[in-house]
């Protein structure tokens, strides 16, 4: 009886449209008048009649705080009205990590991307889609290339402006931006422009943006794939190099939602490329130089990961308590007394190690622990034209020796 009543369904997720409570299903709309307790926002408390009693929660800062608020209360009737679909973006998304489904009921209203492709004539599916809401305007960089189409969630009636700067500042100025208001509901607009004119200021908090990227200068964009120019890096010389870097990246071989540590990471280059790889994949940079600190932070924001996380400090000690890795860089520092030792007990199992080394010290002890766990070891070895007086020659780069392994 006792699990029984841990499993019941006491939590609900009700999505509201710019139609507010009108709009409810019956089933929303049964879920919300069983409710003891209502949670939501300034927007959608107001909707409800000033004579209901119930206890209301407003959500806070940090928002964790609302939810051991919630989780508190398990066993009575709660009901969270959300804007749209709980799920796209929304606080379904935090609360699933907490509360096991078999808990809660999801209602959801039309997602604001399906009310704006609806209004565009766009396919969802051919569509990029971004949320500004809490998070750094930065994560634009990430998805812009030549005709795309994004569909951005704005934090407030600044976000277009803030967007327009972005596109303009990074080529794609003469992108046309369509600033969609209140969709929905009797107040909606729609706001038209180009990025590098944008002057719009009569804009509504709630809005989302529609976003035709047109680039002057589409040759100079750097790829989505890794092996970045050396130039689009901020360093002072501690770069892993563009041809390595992308030996590296393959060999570390990034997937969807996974997590890297890029073990003295210089100017960050490896982590940021890892999260360029997908939205999804996460990165904790480990670096205890303080000038390389700020090159890990001006790189992850110009390329568009400025969600990449930065430890100051040396490793192994730094390393400690960190979340467990799916993958670890280690671009340097080999020598150091139980590095490689600390980092392969925190690999996750399946997990890759992936090491890089230019001195013969380090290549020792690359060589003693591939003898002990396996795995492959690589000489690296890039020529590069270059002038030789009149003519060009061959100058060779500093070989590079990779060990990469899988832990079982």
């Amino acid at each position: 009886m006792a699990e029984q009543n841990c499993r019941a369904k006491w939590l609900s997720i009700v999505g509201l449209g710019e139609d507010g409570l009108a709009g409810l299903s019956p089933v929303g709309r049964s879920l919300l008048s069983l409710a003891t307790v209502i949670v939501g926002g300034e927007r959608h408390l107001a909707m409800l009649p000033i004579e209901d009693q119930r206890e209301k929660l407003l959500w806070t800062s940090p928002i964790q705080d609302s939810v051991n608020e919630i989780i508190r209360r398990r066993g009575q009737a709660v009901c969270i009205l959300a804007s749209g679909d709980p799920l796209c973006y929304g606080i379904g998304v935090t609360l699933t990590r907490h509360v096991p489904l078999e808990e809660m009921t999801i209602i959801p209203a039309p997602s604001a991307f399906s009310l704006a492709c609806s209004r565009l004539g766009w396919s969802l599916s051919e569509v990029e889609t971004l949320s500004l809401c809490g998070r750094p305007p930065a994560l634009l960089k990430a998805v812009l290339y030549p005709g795309a189409k994004l569909l951005v969630l704005s934090a407030d009636a600044q976000t277009p402006a803030i967007a327009a700067q972005i596109l303009t500042e990074t080529g794609f100025g003469e992108s046309s931006i369509t600033v969609l208001e209140h969709l929905g509901g009797t107040k909606e607009r729609r706001v038209e422009g180009l990025a590098a004119a944008w002057n719009a200021t009569d804009i509504a908090d709630l809005n989302v943006i529609a976003i035709t990227c047109i680039s002057s200068q589409p040759f100079s964009l750097p790829p989505r794939l890794p092996g970045l120019a050396d130039a689009a890096y901020h360093h002072d010389g501690q770069l892993t190099k563009r041809e390595v870097r992308a030996i590296t990246l393959a060999a570390l071989a990034p997937m969807p939602g996974q997590l890297l540590w890029d073990v003295g990471a210089g100017c960050g280059s490896i982590g940021i490329e890892w999260m360029r790889s997908d939205r999804r994949c996460q990165s904790i940079a480990i670096e205890q130089h303080p000038r390389r600190l700020q090159y890990i932070a001006d790189n992850a924001i110009a390329l568009g990961t400025p969600q990449l996380q930065i430890i100051a400090g040396s490793a192994p000690i730094a390393l400690q308590d960190l979340p467990q890795p799916d993958a670890i860089f280690v671009g340097g520092g080999i020598t150091t007394p139980k590095l490689l030792e600390t980092c392969w007990s925190a690999l996750r199992p399946g997990g890759r190690l992936v090491a890089n080394t230019v001195t013969v010290e380090s290549e020792l002890i690359l060589l003693q622990w591939q003898s002990k766990l396996g795995g492959e070891l690589t000489r690296i070895g890039i020529q590069k034209a270059a002038p030789v007086g009149k003519f060009l020659g061959w100058k060779a780069m500093a070989p590079v020796t990779q060990w990469a392994v899988v832990k079982p």
